[in-house]
């Protein structure tokens, strides 16, 4: 079979994004044929590097394993005919690999093991995962033989770039993501303009702000129309995590404040949501990358839930999940991790409010997973859900989600918003990319496996409840971990979470 390959630059050549698309049209076929029968032959390569901003990244503790997140795609190695080639940075422990592959319900670790093959780069830089792969062409072209068929074949990401789109054209498959010319529905502006297209409620504020002037000029204008208006919260266009926050207290400014003095005060008084980020520093990027300003929505009993969904590629929108985000930083606006499925008292209306974003999206050609964070709160006792932001990329809510998916071939049930596995039982998680204390960097991956089994956390495929750990490799280097407990209730699934945080303090002698 004739292999189609083509490395050339996509922003600068229009030809190669004609390929993209030619290659992107595969992908209904793929999904008819190959990825609704369980026993067809397929190949999954994956390469879950965040090409994100690297000024950001730089800022995340242990960021160089955060790769190992998507380890959860091993999972896929279930079906008996998948292959999943997976590519990192640095090369991942074998005993951690053994540990995911450990978990595979049905299926001896060795025929596993003989289906995946694992590449590195061997770059612990922070630059795209991607990019140091095609900058590397024998690998590039280990990559390609590792491909049987390429009709068979896809690339799984973390987030789409035009990098992800140049490998996909490199490689001569398709890319299950969404199309990097779309990505300003996933930007902050974007995402607002969704949003009052769709008829959702958003906080007050204003879009496509080009630095602080821009900012300054909508904050005086948020102010007209809010005189009583006590904090903002500026948004990086591309910020994630929350990270890209920065609040401004204006409850004690003068009533005829100018936009210059606004301005002003936005250089001397915004306080960024990073805990190591300066105010100078926070300014300086907001001038190059430009954002939103929106009001600081105060209200009762306020949670920060968010519903993830799926456009496949005939086009249907598909509900997956619902969350309620576990959210730290200096005011509350970074992601620590997550319990599901949220609260009962607003998931239908997150259902209703993510179907209808997800129409949306597919009308402009958006494809692949997305999330939609809300914040819920009671404003003058009335319950409120407003939308916040779309995420065109999969998240520190997708991967737990996964695990849980594909560890008991269970499945979302959108009328009552409950996971229940093929036995009819329901199960919840509780789950965190944030687990950290310095204490931790005296144990090894071997350590953490062993604890786990002594101590009966593991996940039991009997009982289809436990603990799974991911981030394993950052435990020695940075002290951190992630970690997803399931089982029957929320409650169940907390206090687990808890009892294997109180086995590693004791175990490394801080219990």
């Amino acid at each position: 079979m004739t292999r189609e390959h083509d490395a050339r630059p996509l922003g600068a050549d229009p030809v190669a994004w004609d390929d993209f698309d030619r290659l992107q049209g595969r992908l209904p076929a793929l999904f008819r044929d190959v990825f609704a029968h369980r026993t067809a032959e397929r190949t999954v390569v994956v390469v879950p590097g965040l090409s994100l901003d690297p000024e950001v990244l730089v800022k995340v503790r242990g960021v160089r394993f955060y790769e190992e997140r998507m380890l959860s795609m091993l999972m896929l190695l279930r079906l008996p005919n998948t292959r999943v080639v997976f590519v990192t940075s640095s090369p991942i422990d074998p005993s951690i690999v053994d540990y995911y592959l450990g978990m595979l319900p049905g299926i001896p670790s060795r025929h596993a093991r003989q289906r995946l093959t694992l590449l590195c780069t061997h770059d612990a830089s922070l630059r795209s995962l991607t990019d140091k792969i095609l900058d590397r062409p024998r690998l590039l072209q280990r990559l390609r033989e590792s491909i049987r068929d390429p009709m068979t074949t896809h690339l799984s990401v973390f987030n789409a770039t035009e990098s992800e789109a140049r490998l996909a054209c490199a490689l001569g498959i398709p890319m299950y993501a969404c199309d990097p010319r779309k990505l300003r529905w996933g930007s902050k502006s974007g995402s607002r303009e969704v949003f009052r297209d769709c008829g959702i409620d958003l906080p007050d504020g204003q879009e496509d702000l080009r630095d602080l002037r821009d900012a300054a000029t909508a904050l005086h204008a948020l102010r007209a129309r809010q005189p009583g208006l006590a904090r903002a919260v500026l948004k990086l266009e591309e910020g994630f995590s929350g990270d890209g926050n920065a609040r401004i207290r204006c409850g004690d400014w003068p009533a005829a404040v100018s936009v210059y003095e606004i301005e002003s005060r936005l250089r001397r008084e915004i306080e960024p949501e990073a805990e190591d980020s300066t105010v100078d520093d926070y300014a300086s990027k907001y001038d190059r990358c430009g954002g939103i300003v929106e009001a600081w929505i105060d209200g009762a009993r306020t949670a920060s839930p968010s519903v993830q969904l799926r456009i496949n590629p005939l086009g249907a929108v598909e509900l997956i999940s619902t969350h309620d985000q576990l959210l730290g930083g200096r005011s509350g606006q970074v992601f620590l991790g997550s319990r599901f499925p949220a609260d009962h008292d607003y998931r239908t209306d997150l259902h209703q409010a993510g179907l209808r974003v997800g129409a949306a999206l597919a009308q402009r050609g958006v494809l692949g997973r997305f999330s939609v964070d809300f914040l819920h709160t009671h404003v003058a006792g009335t319950p409120r859900l407003f939308a916040i932001e779309i995420n065109l990329r999969k998240g520190g809510t997708t991967l737990p989600y996964q695990m849980l998916q594909f560890l008991t071939a269970g499945s979302y049930d959108a009328s009552d918003g409950v996971f229940h596995t093929p036995f009819g039982h329901p199960r919840c998680y509780v789950a965190t990319d944030n687990l950290q204390s310095s204490a931790y960097r005296s144990l090894l991956p071997d350590d953490l496996i062993d604890i786990l089994v002594q101590h009966r956390l593991h996940f039991d495929d009997t009982t289809q409840s436990g603990v799974v750990f991911n981030l394993i490799g950052a435990i020695s280097e940075v002290g951190k971990l992630g970690l997803v407990s399931v089982a029957e209730t929320i409650e169940l699934a907390q206090a687990q979470y808890e009892r294997a945080i109180r086995v590693l303090d004791l175990e490394c002698g801080t219990g």
